[in-house]
C-alpha cells in the first residue's frame, strides 16, 4: 500500500486486539488485488443509549487505481454483529468479493453467459421419434424426442423455433442435440 493503513474507533476505546485483527485482514486482502493504494477503516461500537441490539458496524473504504471499493454494513440488522470481530469478519469477506470483482473486470476476466444456440424445427419424422434442427449459424442438427424436454416431442411443428445443446459426439445422422427445448413467446431475438 502507497498510503498507510488507517483505523478509527467510534464510540469505544481503541483495542490493540482489534486492531491487530484489522490488520491482518487487510494484508490477506492484498491477495486479491496487489495495487492497492490506500484502506481506511471504521469500528463504530453501539451506542450506549440502547437498551438492546447493540451491533458494531464496520465500514471499509479500499482505494484502488480509478475508484475506491466501499463496504458498509447498513442491510438486514445481524446479531451476531453484537460481537466486533464478527462484524470485522463479515465487512472484510465483503470487501474480498469486491476486491476480486474488480481484479477481474481490470484483467478483463468478466464473466460472460453465452446465449445457447437455437433454430428452427425444419423436418420432423413423428412416427420414427426424431427430426431435424437448422442452427442460426447454417448446421443442421439431428435431434431424438428423448432430447425434447418435459416430454414435448408431440408439441413440434416444422417451423418450431428451439434452444438446443448439441452432444459432443455425432449420431449415424451427424451432430445429435442431446437436448431440445422449446422456446414460447419470449425468445432470443439476434
Amino acid at each position: 500500500m502507497q498510503i498507510p493503513l488507517e483505523i478509527n474507533f467510534r464510540h469505544m476505546e481503541p483495542s490493540a486486539a482489534v486492531e491487530a485483527n484489522i490488520r491482518e485482514k487487510v494484508a490477506k486482502l492484498e491477495r486479491y488485488f496487489d495495487r492497492i493504494i490506500g484502506c481506511r477503516v471504521v469500528v463504530e461500537a453501539p451506542h450506549q443509549r440502547r437498551s438492546k441490539g447493540k451491533l458494531y458496524t464496520v465500514s471499509v473504504n479500499i482505494s484502488v487505481p480509478g475508484k475506491d471499493l466501499v463496504v458498509n454494513h447498513t442491510g438486514p440488522k445481524n446479531h451476531a454483529h453484537e460481537d466486533a470481530y464478527v462484524a470485522i469478519r463479515d465487512a472484510f469477506s465483503a470487501a474480498a468479493r469486491q476486491l476480486e470483482d474488480h481484479s477481474r473486470k481490470v484483467r478483463g476476466d468478466v464473466k460472460t453467459h453465452e446465449v445457447p444456440p437455437h433454430g428452427k424445427v425444419v423436418r420432423l419424422f413423428p412416427y420414427e421419434g426424431y427430426g431435424f434442427i437448422a442452427l442460426a449459424d447454417g448446421r443442421e442438427i439431428y435431434f431424438h424426442r428423448n432430447a425434447v424436454t418435459n416430454g414435448g416431442f408431440d408439441a413440434l411443428e416444422v417451423g418450431s423455433e428451439v434452444r438446443v445443446s448439441v452432444a459432443e459426439g455425432e449420431s449415424a445422422h451427424g451432430p445429435q442435440a442431446s437436448t431440445v427445448a422449446a422456446i414460447g413467446k419470449h425468445h432470443i431475438v439476434e
